[in-house]
């Protein structure tokens, strides 16, 4: 089944479709009573992979495209764009960033979650070579086999790292931050280590014996990652301006015009370009007379949290926020270069009369986003892993995990009060008037903790024995919930009653406890109809679901 060829699946007459856990044909299932026939239909439909990033050519002549939150590395064809065969957890893969190959036909990347570098040796076996802290992020060979890695985002070190494991990371500097050591490397004709500073605006190189480092091109908006071609030429990906350039004499020039939120490429030996999107999992091939050949679509990437907002349904999707029509028609896509974009992430939103309120635990904070004028009316940083934040009265409510906590801030970013501590895994939030409701993943409830706008003395359970449920809403007296690692979409009656209205692929897995166990939310809204718009987050799509109630 392709994309074109999704159906509203009804339970009359349905026939009973295979379930997976990934992929866009991924089928879908509606359980009911024989009166209640709830219809769950694909209303649009989004990438491929699931954030395309890191990505090297190796000796086979496929092209190796690393996934962090899709926790996989795909090898496509590179005339096609066909995938080929998916490395992923069942390999020993989680959240893989980037990825490269030796000289000895070996393989390895880096796990930015969870700080492992890894790879398989010739002979197919896994090998962890380093175990460092979350950030790991490029990683390249010298020509004679040594291994680096650098970090980016939640960490600025670089290392010299041992293949087989054997010896301890090197350190070649510890002082190449805020924020970022090097992004995308490459290794210089000149036995460099060639690299960008995705917050300075430069290209830099290392000797990395002495440790000495060499400015070696500058002027870019982010560089993200540079790459050697074979006659030697250095090129640069900005992902701040969507631009490939190769540096000529000192000058840079444009080799092609793509789209802001690039993360990486690779060069093959006919000198033809492939270029991955972080924000829109995209991967293209640039071809030697300057033409670009999709090779994977790009679309929604990471589907998350949802707000039905001005009467089209608004997506989170980490490094973009993505708004459809009931019919699934795209209304608007706003994109975000991770660490300099004005918006920030999203992997949660809800509605906040005009604005939107943005969640990323990634970026740690929260912010009112005018969606119209493109404006950041408020933020709130420094927070503690923040899952999901809603309007509730005068305060911005924001569920942090790494707090276990249910916290309000004012106007000034200030704590107010707490809602709620000591829940193991706060995740949804949902005000309904003058209530306020949780859910907490860990225990399989869904608390409420004001009443009439007031702070209830303890949280009230008010559904219990669910799994995993992470976004929710309310019709009437029922809650309708995602239980993620069921991939189902439940409502659950006043009287304790369940009942099964839509089977989904499951959710992804946290990577390592250091996320939050959501890692991707699961989100769920409605209209004023109870018309349901549910997040497929594993298969990133969009489900329309009518006549649940």
């Amino acid at each position: 089944m392709n994309k074109q060829s999704y159906k509203a699946i009804t339970l009359a007459g349905a026939a009973l479709f295979g379930l997976g856990a990934c992929g866009n044909d991924a089928a879908v299932e509606s359980s009911a009573g024989a009166n209640d026939a709830p219809t769950v239909e694909v209303i649009a439909t989004g990438a491929n992979i699931a954030g395309a990033n890191g990505m090297a050519i190796g000796p086979d002549g496929n092209l190796y495209v690393a996934s962090v939150l899709g926790s996989n590395i795909s090898v496509l064809d590179t005339e096609s764009g066909d995938v080929l065969k998916v490395y992923g957890p069942e390999e020993g893969v989680i959240g893989p960033d980037d990825v490269a190959f030796g000289p000895d036909g070996s393989w390895y990347w880096t796990s930015i979650m969870t700080g492992e570098v890894a790879g398989f040796n010739p002979q197919g076996e896994k090998v962890v070579a380093a175990q460092l802290t979350a950030g790991v992020n490029p990683i390249t060979f010298a020509d004679d086999g040594r291994l680096f890695v650098s970090q980016c985002f939640f960490g600025t070190h670089l290392f010299e790292v041992d293949p087989k494991g054997l010896t301890a990371a090197r350190t070649i500097s510890d002082k190449l931050g805020p924020g970022c050591g090097l992004n995308g490397m490459d290794w210089g004709p000149d036995q460099r280590l060639y690299g960008p500073r995705w917050f300075n605006q430069q290209v830099v190189s290392f000797d990395v014996d002495s440790n000495t480092m060499r400015l070696e091109a500058e002027g870019f908006n982010t560089p993200a990652a540079v790459k050697f071609d074979a006659q030697g030429v250095l090129h640069v990906l900005d992902t701040g301006a969507g631009l490939l350039y190769k540096v000529v004499d000192g000058e840079n020039v444009q080799v092609a015009e793509l789209s802001p939120g690039l993360d990486n490429f690779s060069i093959d030996a006919d000198g033809r370009y492939f270029v991955s999107s972080f924000t829109d999992g995209f991967v293209k091939r640039i071809n030697l007379d300057g033409s670009i050949t999709e090779l994977q679509p790009g679309g929604m990437a990471h589907a998350g949290g949802l707000a039905f907002h001005n009467g089209v349904v608004v997506a989170a999707d980490l490094h973009a926020i993505r708004a459809y029509e009931p019919s699934g028609a795209v209304a608007y896509v706003q994109r975000n270069v991770l660490g300099t974009g004005v918006m920030g992430g999203a992997l949660n939103v809800s509605a906040d009369g005009d604005n939107l309120v943005l969640v990323s635990w990634v970026d740690n904070d929260v912010r009112i986003w005018d969606p119209v004028n493109k404006q950041r009316i408020w933020q709130k940083a420094g927070l503690a892993a923040p899952v999901a934040a809603v309007r509730f009265g005068t305060d911005i409510v924001v569920a942090e995990h790494g707090r276990q906590s249910v916290v309000g801030y004012d106007a000034n970013g200030d704590e107010t009060s707490i809602y709620a501590s000591g829940v193991e895994a706060p995740t949804g939030l949902l005000v309904d008037g003058d209530n306020l409701f949780v859910s907490d993943r860990a225990s399989g409830q869904i608390m409420q903790l004001a009443e009439a706008g007031k702070i209830l003395q303890e949280p009230r359970v008010v559904v219990t024995g669910l799994t995993t449920p992470e976004g929710f809403v309310k019709h009437q007296s029922a809650f309708v919930v995602v239980e993620a690692d069921l991939g189902q979409v439940t409502v659950a009656g006043a009287d304790g009653s369940k009942r099964v209205v839509a089977k989904i692929p499951a959710g992804s897995q946290a990577a390592s406890p250091m996320q939050p166990p959501s890692q991707v939310f699961n989100g769920i809204t409605r209209d004023d109809s109870g018309t349901l718009f549910v997040a497929g987050e594993s298969n990133r799509v969009l489900y329309k679901i009518t006549n649940a109630f």
